[in-house]
């Protein structure tokens, strides 16, 4: 419920910086969150795609967030302690900021290695000047990235509004979208989805997925051309590798390219942009 979220996120991304930077995406994941493509698909339609966008569902209309989530002042201990803990919350609010316009949105994002190294290593005060600021906020995941990127001259124009996940949700909608099973399995299919949450745990849809989407075998990786392994059902054909960078796509890559190509179609439309 705290900023650990965000300071989770940001830890991780230096660390790849630093083992590799070579990769163009950081995409935000969750253990409720399941694909609805391949990674060779995902690979296939982000390879024609400029490598500076960023994903991420964003809104200045605040809203009932204003009251719940911007004003009240909180401690998230998780971000100084190894163990988990509840945050506490000060009996006062304070007013939201007027030094810089508030973004809110979906706290799953997909973002670029350039916006992901503004915010690491800061060569203006913005980045650093706004995590001091939602270091104390409820939910900061919903809206640190969000309000960086939107105050951001630099940044502000490579926003694509979608967070590329098919969720349901309530209206007006809840903390949490509905689980998903069974008989969303045809709405998920056509939605050209990246992603779908959320899930509950061992629910028959995953095998679905699994068996109908990513031609997974249980317990085993999602295979691509790769995978040079004898094909029999006692081996894993994954576990020799060839040349991981052939690609084969699976029947979703066509659906989630006309949903890419619809989103970058409307890029400069006001619906993308930070306002």
């Amino acid at each position: 419920m705290g900023s650990s979220h965000i300071a989770g996120t940001l830890r991780a991304a230096s660390i790849l910086l630093k083992l590799d930077c070579g990769w163009d995406w950081f995409i935000a994941l969750s253990a409720k969150d399941y694909p609805l493509i391949t990674q060779d698909d995902l690979s296939h339609v982000f390879s024609t795609v400029k490598r500076d966008l960023n994903f991420i569902d964003h809104t200045s209309d605040l809203g009932w967030k204003e009251g719940q989530r911007i004003q009240p002042i909180i401690v998230d201990p998780a971000v100084y302690l190894a163990r988990r803990t509840q945050i506490f919350t000060a009996t006062e609010k304070r007013p939201t900021p007027d030094a810089f316009k508030v973004f809110t949105g979906s706290p799953w994002v997909v973002l670029s290695r350039s916006f992901l190294e503004f915010c690491l290593f800061g060569w203006d005060n913005l980045p650093r000047t706004l995590l001091m600021y939602f270091n104390n906020a409820i939910l900061a995941e919903e809206s640190y990235f969000h309000t960086v990127i939107c105050n951001s001259p630099e940044f502000k124009n490579t926003t694509v509004n979608s967070d590329l996940r098919f969720m349901i949700w309530d209206n007006p909608p809840k903390m949490e979208p509905h689980f998903l099973n069974i008989t969303d399995f045809k709405e998920m299919v056509k939605s050209g989805a990246a992603f779908a949450r959320q899930f509950g745990q061992d629910d028959p849809v995953l095998d679905m997925i699994d068996e109908k989407i990513l031609k997974r075998g249980q317990n085993r990786a999602t295979p691509g051309t790769w995978c040079t392994g004898r094909k029999t059902w006692w081996i894993d054909p994954c576990s020799q590798w060839g040349d991981v960078n052939v690609l084969k796509t699976g029947p979703q890559a066509k659906r989630f390219e006309e949903s890419i190509t619809n989103l970058l179609d409307d890029l400069n439309s006001q619906s993308n942009q930070c306002q």
